[in-house]
């Protein structure tokens, strides 16, 4: 097939690389134009975009595919077939209708549980058992299209959105080519997404970042799980000089009852609304992660002391 990838962060690079070992010929890259990252904020591309220019792919960064030009530069291309994952702007209707066999994206979640942008981190902070990925065919609403392949996985209690994310990744990379070869070859019928059981994955905000001690241990530390390692979930410390951002990596379930917050040993033991967490891994703002244990070296946090109080 003559295709066309979008794409834009690292599980995108990772379907792509894959791509670039089949017989598929990709004429082009489409993903978002490079930002300025780093210490001296240079531009820096897209980790689609770095992937295409090694291996020599021409790279499209449109600020919008709605314009009568980007429709017409697209189109010109005389595609199969577009593969879209993790690509971050809208795909019109005439994009969509362009390709011989339309547009294939692959999602992060079990459809139509988790519609929407953050569908990994959202799936472990609902404490959800299982979630997987599914290839589907492109419509214009969002996530809504009929389903061509799917492999569900577990999430178990230790993982995070950093392992999730990887497992994922991995595992739509190998069902990208796999559902090009069933439309290739008409084996493969798209089945409509359930009616019932819809859920939206909405994008990431400060406040979603920000650790409630009120709620149940296991909750506390599914949001944790989910916001880790990026971007993080946090919370607040006094200290003598005032209170400080603390960044929780990693904890683990433990004993407990108290207030809120509040640190029920010496070795960073806290009480949530029911139950308590022992912190594992830390990060103080600015600074790197390292375990509980190393930071209590450095920043004693003594018995009764409040996590999160204003």
């Amino acid at each position: 097939m003559r295709l066309a990838f979008m794409g834009t962060p690292d599980f995108a690079a990772i379907a792509l690389e894959s791509l670039l070992a089949t017989r598929h010929e990709i004429a082009a890259v489409y993903t978002r134009a490079p930002k300025p990252r780093g210490r001296g904020m240079h531009l820096q591309p897209s980790p689609v975009g770095a992937l295409a220019a090694a291996r020599g792919l021409p790279v499209r960064t449109p600020k919008s595919l709605k314009t009568p030009e980007a429709q017409a530069d697209f189109a010109a291309l005389a595609l199969d077939c577009v593969i879209v994952v993790a690509y971050g702007l809208i795909l019109p209707a005439a994009i969509l209708a362009a390709p011989r066999w339309g547009c294939l994206n692959a999602h992060g979640s079990l459809l139509p549980r988790w519609r929407g942008a953050a569908p990994i981190q959202r799936a472990i902070m609902a404490g959800d058992r299982q979630t997987g990925v599914e290839i589907m065919q492109m419509t214009e609403g969002l996530d809504e299209g009929p389903v061509l392949l799917s492999q569900a996985i577990p999430i178990g209690p230790q993982d995070d959105a950093g392992a999730m994310h990887d497992a994922l990744a991995h595992i739509a990379a190998r069902l990208i080519p796999l559902a090009l070869d069933g439309i290739e070859a008409g084996s493969l019928v798209a089945r409509p997404q359930a009616v019932d059981g819809i859920t939206y994955a909405a994008k990431l905000t400060a406040a979603d970042q920000e650790i409630d001690w009120t709620k149940p241990a296991a909750g506390v530390d599914a949001q944790i799980r989910g916001l880790s390692p990026f971007p993080g979930a946090f919370t607040t410390l006094p200290t003598d000089k005032g209170p400080v951002r603390l960044r929780v990596r990693r904890t683990a379930i433990a004993d407990g009852a108290g207030a809120p917050g509040e640190a029920l040993d010496e070795a960073l033991t806290i009480a949530c609304g029911a139950g308590a967490l022992r912190l594992v891994e830390v990060q103080r703002e600015g600074r790197q992660a390292m375990a509980a244990a190393d930071f209590l070296r450095g920043q004693p946090v003594a018995r009764g002391v409040r996590l999160g109080a204003p």
